[in-house]
């Protein structure tokens, strides 16, 4: 993977923001996002919110839905606060207390900015080490879709290791169905551009492999 993507919230207008992220050579793909406002990857997506918005969203409970709709379709939701952290109106123990208690309970990390800019090298940073480092492609999940037999295929078949949205799609398209996948041998596995012998045998071994519970 080359380009790096990021789906962005129609509804996100924060242009400078957006102008750092294409100077960073970040392609924009804007569409109408029901969960977050930037998806990174299939498990990446990231709530942004200005000081003020993170306070008003604690003190009105808005904040806990979208924690735990960040929660129910991306399994590592990030929330970036952007401004000046002297602004906060609350305490400074009520505002970290929340922060530690969104990451210890929720296991949702919270990353502070100062300006668009700096959200964007962040951004730009998890774009990077998800799609170029981990081959993940950004993702779209909840919202009202209704999805289709394909749409959980791909879904299926992306969470295999090392695999993700585009390569579950050229293992479908190739083997048609999860279960030829399944049953491949890894020389035929390979037979599918970008998926070399550590992959083919990763997607192999997981698929195989006895199931063996570890003691807790």
């Amino acid at each position: 993977m080359n380009g790096l993507r990021v789906i962005v919230d129609a509804r996100e207008r924060n242009q400078e923001l957006r102008g750092a992220l294409e100077a960073r050579g970040i392609e924009i793909d804007e569409k109408t996002i029901h969960v977050g406002d930037y998806v990174i990857s299939d498990r990446v997506c990231i709530e942004r919110k200005t000081v003020s918005d993170f306070e008003s969203s604690l003190m009105n409970g808005r904040l806990l839905d979208q924690v735990k709709r960040l929660k129910e379709h991306y399994s590592l939701p990030i929330i970036i606060v952007e401004g000046n952290p002297d602004e906060f109106r609350l305490g400074k123990n009520i505002i970290t207390g929340a922060m530690v208690a969104l990451y210890v309970d929720n296991g949702i990390e919270v990353i502070m900015s100062r300006e668009p800019k700096e959200t964007a090298e962040i951004i730009a940073v998890i774009a990077k080490h998800e799609q170029n480092g981990n081959m993940r492609e950004p993702s779209l999940k909840g919202g009202r879709k209704a999805y289709s037999t394909a749409n959980y295929q791909e879904y299926i078949v992306a969470n295999l290791p090392g695999i993700g949205p585009k390569l579950a799609r050229s293992l479908l398209k190739h083997f048609k169905t999860i279960k030829e996948i399944a049953n491949a041998k890894t020389e035929e596995l390979m037979a599918v551009e970008k998926i070399g012998e550590k992959k083919a045998l990763m997607v192999h071994d997981v698929i195989n492999e006895r199931y063996a519970e570890k003691d807790e």
